[in-house]
């Protein structure tokens, strides 16, 4: 879908220039010989899938556009190597523009970024990537300079742009990251990032146009005896919202109200009534439309009191009356007077038959309380989640869906090579691996099946082959080695009495225990989603238990983390393994059985 919103963008040529700042440049269209000679023209040129087609003799993977590993080496320096062995530092001032488009579901961007003066004399272009967090969508742009443009260093103030990045869902978080090329492979901080969330429905298009984001935004309460009346504006007819509720809730209690209104009376705003509220209480009350997962509006009701003042008699009664009336109402006093005076004494020989016991009641009981997060890491926790991809596309969706699900909102920064595709097609598998278990706080090894087994090559055509194995094979081989070297590491750390928290193992509920290799026996081991709040004390070096309080963290509960569109996504991610995976396993016994 990117590829073609993509090339519509492209041969849009003349509306470029409408999102150019003043000075910023913009790329062109030119053709390889343009830059390989050195013409005038291809000062900063795009390059497109067919150009390196033509260099190259094949087409590049559709989910990498016009980008290729060591693309200067490639493009440019095959007759004069030495153009593509200087050292660039990474550009400067990233930043990521929104672009105004017709279409109201999804997003455009714009890339622009100032280049680095650390060895700009020897820049020959750009490279920008952009990646879905939580997602597997990808997209990458190439620019290149052509072969004669030197440019000095005063030229590190002006701005570049890429080209258009179209059809971003609303309401998505990606990572950018622009490199500049050369990329020799001695060198380091080559690349800038950064992460952006796209505009929600609200911000693009405005909060009367999107149903999802919807709520009142005027809300009047007036009491009228007992009844409260609460009035608030209506959303517009074209989102077809026709019924909504309210919630209130005060010391326990709860009182839910269903709301249809009248449109035929009033299209724009509407009143009810909420009764049955005690006097003298503060309520909280939401109100939403009757939507799934509708935005909520709160408000405060408090319910006065409310004094009925009886009118007087005009005529006054007899003396003959009120002797009776009065002597009634002094004898009620005296029964009333004495029943509260030999209470009040019950009560006090109540509390005072056995203080010691109500106070070893009060003092047993557990109290709950907040635990505060320790706040001596001025970072979030770096967690690398290593895993086997030879359980199939169903198991690494699971394994992606942990890694987003643990990143939102279990306060951890995770790292997964399914997120940074280019860095891994840079730097090859298994340095990456290496790297990361080096530069990272935690390792997560999910254990499963496939792991401890080797990969069977995939029949079909060579094309299909290909890619099967880049995308499989490469990653089941640099699992395997980073789970050997994971399991050396441990092995000394244990042999030389060191610390092993930084090392954990897991496996889904769909995996047993056996799967886990012997060499990470040694480390601690959870069962997920079972064991997500033991994952996060771990994490972040918290007690759940302690003397007097507990720590309850009820989005990662067992039972509480299904409540959150990530937490399902997991859940029904983990579903879809299971099936997967206990479908190939009653196949293969059958297969034994023939």
């Amino acid at each position: 879908m990117w590829t073609a919103a993509l090339v519509v963008f492209l041969f849009s040529a003349p509306c470029q220039h409408v999102w150019a700042q003043e000075g910023a440049i913009t790329p062109q269209d030119c053709s390889l010989d343009c830059i390989k000679e050195g013409g005038p023209g291809c000062e900063y040129c795009r390059i497109t899938r067919a150009d390196v087609k033509t260099a190259l003799g094949f087409n590049s993977f559709k989910e990498f556009g016009s980008c290729i590993p060591w693309p200067c080496f490639e493009l440019l320096g095959k007759k004069d190597p030495q153009i593509c062995r200087h050292y660039v530092h990474g550009p400067n001032n990233v930043e990521v523009e929104f672009v105004n488009e017709p279409n109201s579901e999804s997003d455009t961007i714009v890339v622009s970024w100032k280049p680095s003066h650390y060895g700009i004399a020897f820049l020959r272009g750009f490279q920008v990537s952009l990646q879905a967090l939580g997602g597997s969508s990808f997209a990458c742009q190439l620019f290149l300079f052509h072969r004669n443009l030197s440019l000095p260093a005063s030229q590190s103030k002006r701005v570049y742009k890429s080209d258009p990045f179209p059809g971003l869902p609303l309401g998505s978080q990606y990572a950018v990251t622009v490199m500049a090329l050369p990329v020799p492979e001695e060198w380091e901080r080559f690349y800038r990032s950064r992460n952006f969330s796209s505009r929600s429905c609200a911000e693009k298009n405005g909060l009367e146009k999107c149903k999802k984001d919807w709520y009142p935004k005027h809300i009047e309460v007036q009491q009228e005896g007992t009844a409260i009346t609460v009035t608030f504006n209506l959303a517009p007819p074209q989102l077809g919202i026709r019924s909504y509720f309210s919630l209130c809730y005060a010391n326990s209690m709860k009182k839910y109200t269903d709301i249809s209104p009248n449109f035929k009376k009033n299209q724009t705003h509407h009143s009810f009534q909420m009764n049955d509220l005690q006097e003298g209480t503060n309520y909280t009350c939401e109100i939403a439309a009757d939507q799934m997962d509708a935005v909520r509006k709160t408000f405060n009701v408090q319910v006065l009191h409310f004094l009925k003042v009886s009118t007087p008699h005009s005529v006054s009664p007899s003396l003959a009356l009120m002797l009776p009336l009065g002597l009634s109402v002094a004898v009620i006093f005296v029964v009333l007077v004495a029943a509260l005076i030999w209470k009040t004494r019950l009560q006090m020989k109540k509390v005072y038959i056995k203080p010691d016991i109500i106070r070893q009641q009060e003092e047993s009981g557990t109290q709950e309380g907040v635990m505060p997060l320790p706040r001596n890491r001025p970072t979030p926790p770096r967690l690398l989640i290593c895993y086997s991809s030879c359980d199939g596309p169903a198991h690494v969706k699971a394994v992606m869906q942990l890694g987003a699900f643990i990143q939102q909102h279990m306060a951890t920064q995770v790292c997964l090579d399914l997120w940074d595709s280019l860095s891994v097609a840079e730097e090859g598998g298994m340095a990456w691996h290496c790297r990361q278990i080096r530069e990272s706080d935690f390792i997560l090894v999910i254990c499963s099946w496939g792991l401890n087994r080797r990969s069977k090559p995939s029949e079909g055509d060579e094309d299909d082959g290909a890619d099967e194995g880049l995308h499989y094979g490469s990653n089941a081989f640099c699992s395997k080695a980073a789970v050997k070297v994971i399991g050396e590491e441990v092995g000394h750390a244990k042999a030389r009495g060191q610390d092993l928290s930084k090392y954990m193992a897991a496996i889904f509920d769909y995996s047993d225990e056996t799967d886990i290799p012997t060499e990470l026996r040694l480390v601690s081991h959870y069962i997920l989603t079972r064991d997500l709040q033991l994952l996060f004390s771990h994490l972040h070096g918290v007690a759940l238990h302690g003397p007097g309080h507990y720590l309850k963290i009820n989005h990662i509960s067992e039972d509480g983390f299904t409540k959150l569109p990530s937490g399902a996504a997991l859940q029904w991610a983990i579903y879809e393994a299971r099936m997967e995976i206990t479908a190939k396993r009653h196949d293969s016994v059958g297969s034994e059985g023939d």
